[in-house]
């Protein structure tokens, strides 16, 4: 049973068969829904002509959801006390994550930035708490966790403060606050760091990856069900549908293909650029959510959004996740797993894939491009079979 309270310490980092406890399960699904908010408003966007103006507002808002789910998955690796309070404390960052999705139509459709603000300072005063705990409690660890109190708590009031400011301000000082967000952990890691376990931090991204595909399925599938309600099955959907769940399934399989704990056990120290490279790499895949749901509302419904635009709404979301895919894992590890000239000549067809949409059409441009996924993937396979059959041989 679990107590009300457990000393906050660090836990050991080379600790045996650390794994997400049922606790970090919970808690990563409530982003399910901000998550969801997130794509849905987006896609309208891109199919209402409005994609310019709410990419600012995309990106503005993950990383709202990104950072918070980030930063309490760090200091759970290190610090999981799991008692009465820390559950409660966590129970309060869920809350929080979704008063942000509540807040995420406000933001896309009136520029109104107050409850996705007030969402994300509920998370953060939260976790301002949790680490005030360590602080006092877990004495060796209390210069770096002294300087993250701080640093969270005097950038938080900058969010809120944001709040005063014209309403014109609200988008150019974002960059600004969030870039102090991020300069937090590097200054507060001089003071020694946090203590984190490579595998344990390798599952929970993973876990966040696994969140954002399976989001995506969700919104195809919420999108064909709406569509259903207008138009007969027809064999565009069933395409569009089809090379959603492979191309899905091929992003997936990518992803989880690299060595990534191993290469956090031996390269601790680039940690950080693997960590906040995943901002990229998830927010990549959030856009092909939004452009799959895109892709089903045109081949349904029809639509003002140019057939170049519309497929690009999932290729070039595709194309920068497997570039970025590669970026964030080549300096970790030895060798990636697909070859990076691979990755790019597939990344770049795929990029320029939408140029044909007007000649070819958008459903032909959706199926290319899970054709080069796949063949990406095949490429990689045969690779490892290669290998495999090499070291076979060399030992024999």
């Amino acid at each position: 049973m679990t107590t009300l309270h457990r000393r906050m310490r660090a836990r050991d980092i080379h600790e045996s068969h650390r794994v997400s406890t049922p606790l970090e399960l919970i808690f990563d699904l409530t982003f399910v829904v901000g998550v969801s908010a997130l794509v849905t408003e987006f896609a309208r966007a891109i199919v209402e002509g409005r994609a310019p103006a709410a990419i600012g507002p995309f990106f503005m808002t993950f990383f709202a959801i990104w950072w918070a789910w980030n930063q309490f998955t760090w200091l759970a690796s290190g610090y999981d006390a799991d008692d009465v309070v820390y559950r409660i404390l966590t129970l309060a960052q869920m809350g929080g994550v979704l008063v942000i999705a509540a807040g995420v139509p406000a933001a896309f459709q009136r520029d109104d930035w107050v409850p996705v603000t007030i969402g994300y300072a509920i998370m953060r005063v939260a976790l301002i708490l949790l680490l005030a705990r360590a602080w006092r409690e877990d004495p060796e660890s209390a210069g770096v966790i002294g300087r993250y109190v701080v640093g969270v708590g005097v950038v938080q009031a900058l969010w809120l403060g944001r709040l005063l400011l014209p309403h014109a301000w609200t988008q150019p000082t974002f960059p600004v606050l969030a870039v102090l967000e991020i300069l937090v952990p590097l200054w507060a890691d001089r003071a020694g760091g946090v203590r984190w376990h490579p595998h344990h931090i390798a599952e929970r991204l993973g876990l966040f990856t696994i969140i954002l595909l399976g989001e995506c399925v969700y919104v195809v599938s919420n999108a064909v069900r709406d569509a259903l309600r207008t138009v007969d099955l027809g064999a565009p959907l069933v395409v569009v549908a089809v090379c959603g769940l492979v191309l899905l399934f091929v992003l997936w399989w990518l992803y989880f293909s690299e060595p990534t704990a191993e290469g956090l056990e031996r390269r601790r120290d680039r940690a950080f650029y693997w960590a906040y490279g995943h901002y990229f790499v998830y927010a990549s895949l959030a856009a092909v959510g939004a452009g799959l749901d895109v892709l089903v509302v045109m081949v349904s419904q029809g639509g003002e959004v140019p057939p170049p635009v519309a497929a690009g709404s999932l290729a070039w979301p595709v194309a920068a996740y497997l570039v970025l895919l590669w970026a964030v894992h080549a300096p970790l590890v030895r060798r990636t797993t697909v070859h990076p000239l691979a990755t790019w000549l597939a990344a770049l067809l795929i990029a320029a894939a939408p140029l044909a949409a007007d000649a070819v059409g958008v459903l032909w441009v959706t199926v290319a491009v899970t054709v080069l996924a796949a063949a990406l993937l095949a490429v990689m396979l045969a690779s490892e079979a290669a290998r495999a059959g090499g070291s076979t041989s060399t030992a024999g």
